[in-house]
């Protein structure tokens, strides 16, 4: 039967159970394939703190450097700072992890040099079918004459954390407590070096490095994730929390009264940030689910708002065609041109850190501006036709009066007091809600109405 790596090669990287789904032989396949369709001669491999993760980079590191090419190892790191990496030594790049996945997942995140980013039709594709053929047919000998490749270790944790001290100015900033959950994932190795010598008091929250998730899934969307950040923000009577997912490239924001912060309201902050380093110009990405708060706030920082599908490949692709100087997604991953149009959460809390700490009001006060209406967050639907009834939604509604439809991305439905979006996942048999209105009883009304529709 030939091989078929569908189940682990999803849109955006491998990702599946180890070793059951694979392991550190198909690793050192895909070590080979990577550079072999990249015609790399040298690259970066990083990992995060998952008990498989060691074994895994380092059979990628000798599929590579079989095949002479030039391995450089930075161990421990989160994923942003592998695309540090990346971008600053301009070298294509590997990252070992499943992000917020449980325990026995493992994954690889893959970025071309300047941490370009590697999906389905950039590459990705072509990875998996030579390590489909190979795994039918065998790997290829390496050429007689081939001189492996040397394989070094590099820190660039000082280097990343400069790096993004340079982005964004934090000398001004008034003394301030910050509960950090790094839900034993890579912020608990990123925060203390990044944070280091700010007038910070700084709370650490789950900063022991274990793969086995022992306090919770190291995934800040899900809000029963981030109970314990704020319970600890209240006891402590601390300025804001700071929750960072498995790999530490996505931030959640907490105020001081433990109310979690929308990441649209993240977005708006720092675009108007952005722009404002920028010279009140520049073109803004957002998500088809980020609020509407997101665009006006943009247009009246003087910037030109870009919308996009969601996901980071269509986030990154319109940064590089625009130009475009931030980009933000309503599941908090954060994209700076400055960063190579790559995501880092870290980057997104630093500026948080920066607007709180340089007035002098509560966090509360300072993104109620940027937070003007009511959103109903993500809610999934089990449904085994969704084409069936995104057709039907849409029928119902495509006559209604004061009312406009979209398909960039599922089915968008507007009007002059709410929206929804409604959209398939890629992965799992769902329909996926996000509604945003003026006010409480509209948001209820509109997604009552719809759930109805959705589960009839």
């Amino acid at each position: 039967m030939a091989a078929d790596l569908t189940n682990i090669v999803k849109a955006y990287d491998v990702r599946g159970v180890v070793p059951d789904q694979w392991d550190e032989s198909l690793a050192e396949l895909f070590g080979a394939a990577f550079v072999e369709v990249t015609s790399a001669t040298a690259i970066v491999v990083g990992h995060d703190m998952r008990p498989s993760s060691p074994g895994l980079s380092a059979a990628f590191a000798r599929g590579a450097a079989a095949r002479g090419v030039d391995v450089t190892l930075i161990g421990l790191c989160s994923t942003d700072q592998l695309y540090y990496a990346s971008g600053s030594l301009d070298l294509p790049g590997a990252m070992f992890t499943a992000s917020h996945n449980p325990a026995q997942y493992n994954g690889i995140k893959l970025c071309r040099a300047g941490a370009a980013p590697v999906g389905q039709d950039t590459g990705l594709g072509q990875i998996r079918a030579l390590v489909e053929t190979w795994l039918d047919e065998g790997a290829p000998a390496v050429p007689a004459g081939t001189i492996p490749g040397t394989v070094t270790e590099r820190d660039t944790l000082a280097g990343y954390a400069a790096h993004l001290r340079g982005l964004v100015d934090v000398s001004g900033i008034r003394p301030l407590k910050v509960v950090v959950d790094a839900g034993n994932g890579m912020g608990g190795h990123t925060v203390p070096t990044v944070f280091e010598g700010l007038p910070l008091d700084l709370v650490p929250l789950y900063f022991e490095l274990d793969g086995t998730f022992p306090n919770h899934e190291a995934n800040p969307l899900d809000p029963k994730n981030i109970v314990d950040l704020q319970a600890r923000v209240l006891a402590e009577g601390a300025d804001l929390g700071i929750a960072f997912d498995g790999d530490a490239d996505r931030c959640f924001v907490v105020d001081e009264r433990g109310e979690g912060v929308s990441p649209s309201a993240i977005t708006a902050l720092v675009a108007a940030r952005e722009l404002a380093r920028n010279g009140g110009t520049g073109t803004i990405i957002h998500n088809l689910i980020t609020s509407w708060s997101v665009p006006e706030i943009v247009r009246e920082h003087g910037g030109t708002p870009v919308r996009t599908r969601v996901g980071h490949s269509f986030i990154k692709e319109e940064m590089a065609k625009t130009g475009a100087i931030f980009g933000g997604e309503h599941s908090a991953h954060y994209y700076f041109k400055d960063f190579w149009n790559a995501d880092t959460g870290m980057l997104a809390a630093l500026h948080v850190l920066a607007a709180l700490g340089g007035q002098d009001g509560p966090l509360s006060g300072l993104v109620s501006s940027f937070d003007r209406y009511v959103g109903s967050g993500e809610i999934n639907s089990t449904v085994a036709d969704q084409a069936g009834r995104l057709a039907a939604i849409k029928a119902a509604h495509a006559t209604r009066d004061g009312v406009t439809l979209d398909e960039l991305d599922g089915l968008t439905v507007s009007a002059d007091d709410w929206w929804f979006n409604l959209r398939a996942s890629n992965t799992e048999p769902l329909l996926r809600l996000n509604v945003e209105a003026r006010d409480p009883a509209t948001l209820t009304r509109i997604r009552d109405e719809v759930l109805s529709q959705v589960r009839a």
